[in-house]
């Protein structure tokens, strides 16, 4: 396996990342690819799609060996599942899937063709070992079931945050900002309304406590 190229994110750590891609579109990447793979034949046609699929390594969770059994954080952390029912990070080869919205293809002369996404859930620095284009045709199952994920349903949050910290984000992430933390970032079993949690966006520390349905920023650096 050969990684083609590193997708550019806001997130340095993976708290605070969506938890399935698309969940969050205003969430924008920058995938640049190696040397040898900015051959501009490569791209051709592809700017025809509007989705895309990325397949990408685990690079923060590789692991010498491999438990058949995890515990996804959307069950509370306790109850253990098939590996193989999950999208954990955890398994035998540490290779993910995201569907993504290709926004624009620029060709450059220092960097190649760039590809600018949208609603990613990949931290900075990613590999990318594969694109394929979205295929609406056959890609796109509205009959199909869910698993366990069925009954749980889209944590929204109320934020807030005062004027004086939001002040602080740059006006062009702050809609992004603002949707991160509306989609909850905790784990599913963290719930103390008195524990200060915090995260990495856009070169600040973003700090927050969360009560019942409300998220409150307590600090911006």
């Amino acid at each position: 396996m050969k990684v083609i190229a590193h997708i550019y994110t806001d997130f340095k750590t993976k708290f605070g990342l969506p938890r399935q891609s698309g969940l969050i579109e205003e969430i924008s990447g920058k995938i640049v690819f190696e040397k040898q793979y900015r051959d501009e034949n490569a791209f051709r046609g592809l700017e025809d799609f509007s989705h895309i699929w990325l397949l990408w390594e685990f690079s923060q969770s590789k692991r010498e060996s491999w438990s058949p059994t995890v515990r996804p954080p959307l069950l509370g952390g306790n109850k253990r599942i098939g590996v193989f029912a999950t999208r954990s990070p955890f398994r035998p080869n540490p290779i993910g899937l995201s569907c993504v919205r290709l926004e624009k293809i620029d060709f450059t002369k220092d960097e190649g063709p760039v590809l600018y996404v949208k609603g990613s859930d990949l931290m900075n620095g990613t590999p990318i070992y594969d694109i394929k284009p979205y295929l609406p045709y056959c890609d796109s199952r509205p009959d199909a079931v869910g698993g366990f994920t069925e009954d749980l349903g889209e944590r929204r949050l109320r934020v807030e945050i005062s004027e004086e910290l939001l002040g602080r984000v740059p006006e062009s992430k702050r809609r992004e900002l603002l949707q991160v933390l509306g989609g909850d970032p905790r784990p599913s079993y963290q719930s103390d309304p008195e524990r200060v949690y915090g995260f990495s966006f856009a070169d600040m520390e973003v700090k927050f406590k969360v009560s019942d349905s409300t998220l409150t920023v307590t600090e911006i650096e």
